[in-house]
C-alpha cells in the first residue's frame, strides 16, 4: 500500500473513532474497572466492578479472590472462582450477604481452587449493567445483568454431558435446598463481617430454564447425594447436558427478610429475557448518568467523568424491599425486626459527608429524602445515627458527621420530600452530647469535649485532634439546622459557640493544629509529619485545614491572608516526608501520598481534599484553578489504576465530578459552593425540579485553565462562590478562560465565600 494512502486511511480511522466516541451515550463511557488494580499495600481505588443498578440493594461481581478476601476482584488476577452477589462497601469493611454461582465443565468439583478458571481481560466485557467473560478452563461464556434485587445469568456451554453450575452459599452458617421439579435452588447465607443481629440471613432463590440431569450437594468439604443441607458451608451442584453453544439461564433474587420475599423480589425480572433486562439496565443508567451531559473534553476526560459519576451513584445502597402489598419494608440490621419504611446502608459519613452527599442534594434530592427517612428509622431502631453503617453500626473512623449529612439535606432539600426532621434533630443532639455504644457512634470523649471544648490527647482516646476538629464542624451543622427549625435562641447559640472550638487546638508556635492535653498544654514532642496519633489517617498538615465552616477564622489564627496562602503553598512544596511510628508500618495512605509527587498533598484520602479550594478565601482563586486542574489531570484517569487512593463509596469520585463542574462544597452545611474552574467547554445539568443549569466555558483547555471572568445569566458575576439556591433555579454560568491568571477577579473580600467569623 502506498505510504500516502496508508496515512490517509489512518487519519480517516482516527476521525471516525473520534466521531464515534462523541456520539456515545453516557453509560458507554463508564468504566467499572477503573480503580480495580489495587491491593492491601497500595490502593488505586480499592473497588471491584459493581454490576448493578444505581443504588441497587444487590451488586454482582466476578470473584477472583478467595472466599472472605476483601479484595474480591483484582485486575492483575488470572482466575475467576465464581460470580458473587456482594454488598461490600470497601475491602476494609469486607462483605455480608454473599453467595455465588459458577459454571463448570467436567468432573464434579466445588472447591474454589478446583472449580476456578483462567480468564483474560481481552475476553471480558464490563459495563455498569452487564458483565461477560470467557471461562477458558470450562469453555463457557458467563454473562450477568441485574435489577435492584434480582439478576439473570446466561451461561453459554459447549456440547457436553458433564456441565454444571455450582451454587455456593459460603461458610459461617449456610443452607441450600434443591427442588428439581421446579428447576430451583433456595438457600441462605449468614456470612458477614459484623454490624448484624443474631438472626441475620440473606435468603436467595435461583431458578433455571433447563431440567437438571443430576444434582449433588456439598456439606463443608464433602460432596454427596441429597437435596438439602444446613451446615457451616453448604452448596449445590446442578448438572446439565447441553448442545454446542446452548444457553442456560439462571434467574436469581435475594432478600434479607425471608425466602418468600426473595421469591417476590424475583418478580422484578417479570417475564423479560436476558437481553431485555440488559437493555432496561442500560436505559436506567443512561437516565441517571445522562442528567449531566458534558462536551468539549478529551475521550479520556469524558470517560473519567462518567466513570466517577457511576461510582457516585452506587452508595448508600437500598436496604429496603416491597412486601406483598407493594409497601416499602426493611429488615433492620439494628434490632433484627422487619419494619416499615426506607433504609439505606453501606456508607461511611467520615468520607461521604464532604462531597458525595452534597452531590445527591444537588442532583438527586428526592433520593436523599428517602435516605433521611431511613436515618430517622435507624435512630428509632438503634437509638443512634450511624457514622459507618455496613449494614448496621460499625466501629470505624471518627467524627459525628451524621450531623452534616442530616443538616445539609434539610437546609438544601428539606421541602422536596417529607420526613421527620424533628426526630432527626433529636438524634443529632443526642449524638452530639453522648458517647455511643461503640467508639465510632455518638462522640467518643463527649464529656471532655463539652467541658473543655476539645478531646484531650492524654486520656486514652485515640485521634483526639481529628475528633475535636470534626466535632466543631458538626456543631456548626447542628447550629445551622437549629436556626432553620426555629429552636430556642439559647440552644442555637450553644452550638454556634461550640463550632468555634477548633480555635483551642491551634498552635501559634507552628501555625498548625496540635493535640492538647487535659491540663491545657499542647502535647509534646510534636511532629507535624506524624500520621495518626492525634489525627486520623493523616498528619497535622492535612487536618489543619479542617475548619470548613470558618476559614476566615483560621486565616486570622494563621496571621492573615499572606501567611495563610504561604501555608497552603507549603503543602505542595514540602517534600513527602512522613513519620509512621504510630502505625508501626507504612500504611497505604502514606505510600500513596509519598509517590504522588505533590508534596504533602494527600488526595488519596479525604481530610485534605477540600484544601485546594481554600485559596478563594484569601484572594488568590487562580491557585485553586491551577491545583484543581493539576489534581484532575494527575490523580485520575479511567484505567484500572485510575484513582490516587481509596475511592470510598463515591467520595473521591464526587470530588472529581464537582471539580469538573467548576465548584465544590467546602462547607456542606452552608448554601455555598466554592468556585474552581470547569473541565469541559459545556456541561448541562438536568435538575430534578425540571430546571436546566448550563455551565459554559468556550475555549476551555489544559492551557486555558484560568478564569478570566464569569457571567451568570448574562450578568457579570464577581463572587468566587455560587449558591445552591441560585443553581437550583437553573440558568447559564459562563466562564471565560485564559492561559494566564486574572489576579483581579475574585480577589476582594466581598467576593469571598462564607465564614462564620464574617
Amino acid at each position: 500500500m502506498p505510504r500516502y494512502l496508508f496515512t490517509l486511511l489512518a487519519l480517516l480511522s482516527l476521525s471516525l473513532s473520534g466521531q464515534d466516541w462523541e456520539n456515545n451515550e453516557p453509560v458507554d463511557y463508564a468504566r467499572p474497572l477503573m480503580g480495580t488494580d489495587s491491593e492491601y499495600r497500595l490502593s488505586n481505588g480499592n473497588v471491584y466492578p459493581a454490576i448493578a443498578r444505581p443504588w441497587g440493594m444487590n451488586f454482582w461481581t466476578p470473584q477472583t479472590g478467595e472466599m472472605g478476601n476483601g479484595w474480591a476482584y483484582t485486575y492483575d488476577a488470572y482466575h475467576i472462582r465464581g460470580f458473587k452477589q456482594t454488598h461490600q462497601p470497601s475491602p476494609w469493611m469486607n462483605d455480608y450477604g454473599q453467595f455465588s454461582l459458577m459454571p463448570v465443565v467436567g468432573t464434579p468439583r466445588f472447591g474454589e481452587d478446583e472449580r476456578r478458571s483462567w480468564f483474560s481481560h481481552k475476553a471480558e466485557t464490563v459495563e455498569p449493567h452487564y458483565y461477560s467473560v470467557y471461562l477458558a478452563d470450562h469453555d463457557v461464556t458467563a454473562e450477568i445483568t441485574p435489577t435492584d434485587r434480582a439478576a439473570i445469568f446466561r451461561f453459554t456451554f459447549p456440547e457436553t454431558d458433564s456441565g454444571f453450575v455450582v451454587v455456593d452459599a459460603f461458610d459461617r452458617g449456610s443452607y441450600v435446598k434443591i427442588i428439581p421439579e421446579e428447576r430451583k435452588v433456595v438457600g441462605y447465607t449468614t456470612r458477614n463481617s459484623g454490624g448484624v443481629p443474631e438472626n441475620f440471613r440473606n435468603y436467595f432463590v435461583v431458578e433455571f430454564d433447563k431440567d437438571f440431569t443430576w444434582t449433588k450437594i456439598f456439606q463443608d468439604s464433602v460432596l454427596s447425594e441429597g437435596l438439602e443441607a444446613e451446615v457451616n458451608h453448604a452448596g449445590a451442584l446442578l448438572g446439565f447436558q447441553t448442545e454446542e453453544d446452548e444457553q442456560v439461564h439462571a434467574r436469581v433474587a435475594s432478600s434479607f427478610i425471608s425466602h418468600e420475599q426473595a421469591q417476590r423480589n424475583l418478580q422484578e425480572l417479570g417475564d423479560n429475557d436476558f437481553d431485555t433486562v440488559r437493555e432496561d439496565g442500560r436505559e436506567v443508567w443512561n437516565e441517571d448518568l445522562g442528567r449531566i451531559k458534558v462536551a468539549g473534553g478529551t475521550p479520556e476526560q469524558v470517560a473519567t467523568f462518567y466513570s466517577c459519576l457511576y461510582r457516585s451513584l452506587l452508595f448508600p445502597r437500598k436496604f429496603y424491599e416491597y412486601d406483598a402489598d407493594g409497601e416499602v419494608v426493611h429488615y433492620s440490621p439494628y434490632n433484627g425486626e422487619v419494619r416499615p419504611g426506607y433504609l439505606f446502608t453501606d456508607t461511611g459519613f467520615w468520607d461521604t459527608f464532604r462531597a458525595l452527599f452534597p452531590f445527591l442534594n444537588l442532583m438527586y434530592p428526592e433520593l436523599n429524602g428517602h435516605i433521611q427517612e431511613g436515618l430517622s428509622n435507624t435512630y428509632d431502631e438503634s437509638g443512634w445515627l450511624p457514622e459507618w453503617a455496613s449494614p448496621g453500626l460499625r466501629n470505624v473512623m471518627v467524627g459525628n458527621n451524621s450531623a452534616s449529612v442530616v443538616a445539609e439535606a434539610y437546609l438544601k432539600s428539606g421541602e422536596v420530600y417529607d420526613y421527620d426532621i424533628e426526630n432527626l434533630y433529636d438524634a443529632l443532639v443526642h449524638g452530639a452530647n453522648n458517647a455511643g455504644p461503640l467508639t465510632a457512634v455518638g462522640r467518643a470523649g463527649a464529656d471532655y469535649y463539652t467541658e473543655l471544648g476539645y478531646v484531650p490527647y492524654d486520656v486514652e482516646i485515640n485521634e483526639s485532634a481529628a475528633r475535636t476538629l470534626e466535632y466543631a464542624y458538626d456543631d456548626f451543622a447542628i447550629y445551622q439546622l437549629a436556626k432553620k427549625l426555629g429552636k430556642p435562641a439559647e440552644e442555637v447559640e450553644k452550638y454556634r459557640q461550640r463550632s468555634l472550638n477548633y480555635r483551642k487546638l491551634f498552635d501559634e508556635e507552628t501555625g498548625l493544629m496540635r493535640g492538647k492535653n487535659e491540663d491545657g498544654e499542647f502535647m509534646a514532642p510534636f511532629n507535624p509529619f506524624k500520621w495518626g496519633d492525634a489525627f486520623t489517617e493523616g498528619n497535622s498538615w492535612h487536618y489543619s485545614w479542617s475548619v470548613f465552616h470558618d476559614v476566615q477564622g483560621l486565616i486570622d489564627l494563621m496571621g492573615g491572608e499572606e501567611a495563610f496562602v504561604a501555608k497552603l503553598d507549603s503543602v505542595f512544596s514540602l517534600p513527602p516526608v512522613f513519620d509512621d511510628s504510630y502505625y508501626g508500618q507504612v500504611i497505604h495512605e502514606i505510600r500513596e501520598m509519598q509517590i504522588a509527587d505533590m508534596g504533602q498533598y494527600a488526595h488519596g484520602n479525604q481530610p485534605i481534599q477540600h484544601m485546594i479550594y481554600l485559596y478563594n478565601y484569601a484572594g488568590q482563586p487562580w491557585k485553586t484553578q491551577y491545583w484543581v486542574r493539576e489534581t484532575m489531570n494527575r490523580m485520575y484517569h479511567p484505567g484500572p489504576d485510575g484513582y490516587a487512593g481509596d475511592e470510598d463509596n463515591g467520595q473521591t469520585s464526587a470530588w472529581y465530578v464537582f471539580s469538573a463542574l467548576g465548584f465544590y462544597p467546602v462547607a456542606p452545611a452552608t448554601d455555598q459552593y466554592v468556585l474552581g474552574a470547569p473541565l469541559f467547554e459545556r456541561i448541562t445539568l438536568e435538575l430534578e425540579n425540571g430546571n436546566t443549569l448550563v455551565i459554559s466555558a468556550p475555549g476551555n483547555s489544559d492551557e486555558n485553565r484560568y478564569v478570566q471572568r464569569i457571567t451568570w445569566n448574562g450578568e457579570a458575576y464577581e463572587k468566587n462562590w455560587v449558591s445552591h439556591e441560585a443553581l437550583m433555579e437553573g440558568g447559564t454560568l459562563e466562564f471565560e478562560m485564559g492561559p494566564e491568571p486574572n489576579r483581579e477577579w475574585g480577589t476582594e473580600a466581598s467576593a469571598y465565600p462564607f465564614s462564620l467569623s464574617n
